[in-house]
């Protein structure tokens, strides 16, 4: 009996390592305020601190490719933790459900979710660019 607790706590400490964290519910600590700007009103993500703790470090999301191009095949495109017929896009989700992405090699599109790597960067300042962006971005896992 004494070596049947062993193993279960050994195949659970396993179990819990091998399990990939969900990163898009970090990304979901996100609120924002209106501010006044010089060209009128707009909204300003707020970070929650454990999610300022990303800023500059890599991370992995699983995801789904947005092109933002007519190639579909880009280096820059956006990931959605939801699927193209329902993501941020098409007025179904917050801006919190997708990322900018620069990657070092083309992606083509899929509508297969994929797995990609890179250094997270909050952005909180330029309106011309998302308020997630995962830079020097690599696929790890498709479809």
């Amino acid at each position: 009996m004494r070596y049947f607790h062993i193993a279960v706590l050994i195949l659970g400490s396993v179990c819990a390592v091998a399990q990939e964290v969900n990163f898009w519910h970090v990304l979901a600590e996100v609120g924002f305020k209106k501010t006044k700007t010089a060209g009128g009103e707009m909204e300003v993500p707020i970070f929650s601190a454990h999610l300022k703790e990303y800023h500059g470090k890599k991370i992995k999301l699983k995801g789904f490719v947005i092109p933002v191009s007519e190639t579909g095949d880009e280096s820059k495109f956006m990931l959605s933790s939801l699927p193209f017929n329902v993501c941020y896009f098409c007025g179904a989700a917050g801006p919190e459900t997708i990322v900018e992405v620069e990657s070092n090699q083309k992606v083509k599109f899929t509508s297969q979710a994929i797995w990609m790597e890179g250094i997270l960067y909050l952005n909180d300042k330029d309106p011309d660019h998302h308020i997630y962006m995962l830079k020097s971005a690599r696929i790890i896992q498709s479809p």
